[in-house]
């Protein structure tokens, strides 16, 4: 029985270390993770550190014993447990398919708890320690918080004693317990509509006035008021109770009460309003309308943190990162030097020589930095929204 839920070659991995056409650069510092980070001052305390990963950010692992496979390529039953994410065999173009079938949920309206497919087991390896978060597969190609943790360790800390990692099950929401290149946009929705972190993830009204559109279409404009709408015209209905469930978990943002430091990246066009034609939402949008954010969070998400400034006693400290995108900043040289400096005692001090833009309280209403307004720009690759 092969390892990975899915029989294919191995000339498979060769093929994903061609260049891509489209491919953004994070891809390279995804496959050939950076070691070398900047050295901070020699301290005498290294504070603990937990990492949290994002969304997609830690391995899985499954089991099956499956009654029935989505086609003949995908394994019915195996022997061991196996990386379920990132197996590099899910972007072959049958192995998205089982791949997609062994992540999903499903979900119980009446109940809103979620269970595995049928015939699955998953489990999350590695809490507590940092492998899981490092790279995503076993066979360490794909580096997220390898950059990270080594800047860590270069700088005093030890893995899996000073600096460790908080792993989870990212396909469910925190009531019951994204940019992949090579998998279609409109493929890939199968397994975001089978995870219910995804309806949390949706833009809430703290941040967009409810009458944005962040959907257009020939028949209908939809906005924060439509939600309940937009999922029964894409043929979700359960995307409505999953977003139900969850959307008032932070309702307000509350602060968290201790002092925080908020580090993003901006200046880059993100996306705002997502624009079909007929085809929807069967096919993917034909533009998309832009402002500024990192690539893919908008800045009037990011910059929420502010308002926590004047709801709590503890400092906050608002450090925005121009032209720094969002899944690059675990390998940049600039966001590992102010996390050197927070750490290790002299973020305040240096803060401006590092040319980012710092706000300690009262913060400022609104950002310098004029909006990028991109309206109508074409889009030119996969289409993203967090």
């Amino acid at each position: 029985m092969g390892s990975a839920g899915f029989r294919a070659p191995l000339l498979a991995l060769a093929l994903l270390l061609l260049p891509q056409p489209t491919a953004h650069f994070w891809l390279f510092n995804v496959l050939f993770p950076p070691s070398a980070t900047p050295e901070a001052t020699p301290s005498n305390s290294t504070p603990p550190v937990v990492l949290v990963p994002a969304y997609l950010g830690n391995q899985l692992e499954a089991k099956l014993d499956k009654p029935n496979v989505v086609n003949w390529m995908c394994h019915h039953k195996t022997e061991d447990y196996f990386t379920l994410w990132i197996n590099l065999h899910m972007f072959l173009p049958l192995g998205v398919a089982c791949w997609i079938d062994n992540t999903r949920v499903v979900y119980n309206r009446s109940t809103g708890k979620m269970s595995n497919a049928p015939g699955v087991q998953i489990r999350v390896p590695g809490f507590g320690k940092t492998y899981s978060v490092e790279y995503l597969d076993k066979s360490k190609l794909a580096g997220y918080l390898h950059t990270l943790v080594q800047n860590l360790v270069n700088n005093g800390y030890v893995r899996d004693q000073t600096v460790r990692a908080a792993t989870y099950d990212w396909r469910i929401g925190p009531r019951d317990n994204q940019g992949i290149p090579m998998v279609t946009s409109i493929k890939l929705r199968e397994e975001q509509r089978m995870a219910t972190t995804s309806p949390w993830m949706f833009p809430t009204n703290i941040a967009w006035p409810e009458s944005h559109v962040f959907i257009s279409t020939p028949s209908y404009n939809y906005t924060y008021r439509d939600y309940r709408r937009f999922f029964l015209d894409v043929n979700f209905e359960d995307g409505w109770y999953m977003w139900n469930d969850t959307k008032d978990l932070l309702k307000g943002l509350p602060p968290p009460g201790v002092e925080t430091y908020c580090l993003y990246g901006t200046g880059l066009p993100t996306a705002e309003t997502y624009i079909y034609d007929e085809h929807f939402p069967y096919e993917d949008p034909v533009d998309v309308v832009y402002g500024d954010g990192d690539d893919t969070v908008s800045t009037r998400s990011m910059k929420l943190c502010n308002r926590w400034a004047k709801q709590q006693e503890q400092r906050v400290h608002v450090m925005e990162l121009p032209g720094v995108d969002h899944l690059n900043m675990v390998f940049n040289n600039q966001t590992l030097s102010y996390i050197n400096e927070i750490l290790l005692g002299s973020f305040q001090a240096s803060a401006e020589e590092q040319g980012g833009k710092k706000t300690l309280f009262p913060p400022n209403p609104e950002p310098t930095r004029a909006r990028k307004n991109l309206s109508g720009r074409r889009a030119t690759k996969n289409p993203k929204m967090n």
